[in-house]
């Protein structure tokens, strides 16, 4: 398999009462978990439906991408998909536009 995998999944499309605990709960079966973040709206503290897990190995993330995308969790569809790493992009973009 060419494609490089990552040990952090994307989630989203979660319910907004889903929690860290809950996320947490949901995504251990399928291997040790280094971290769960829930995005929240800072001035209301509120869940915005979509946060990050990261396990301790590929093959565990792998493992629980496979066994939870398209799942249904406190009646949400959820989609797990691997996590895109925050790179210089946009960095590329700008130099276009100043040509332009």
């Amino acid at each position: 398999m060419a494609k490089r995998l990552c040990s952090e999944l994307f989630v989203s499309r979660l319910s907004f009462y889903t929690t860290e605990e809950g996320l947490r709960r949901l995504f251990s079966p399928f291997g040790s978990i280094k971290e769960v973040r829930l995005i929240k709206d800072p001035s209301t503290r509120r869940p915005k439906g979509f946060g990050f897990v990261a396990y301790e190995s590929e093959v565990e993330a792998d493992r629980a991408l496979k066994a939870l995308n398209g799942r249904i969790v406190d009646g949400r569809l959820i989609f797990v998909e691997f996590a895109q790493a925050r790179g210089p992009e946009k960095a590329s973009d700008s130099r276009e536009d100043a040509s332009g």
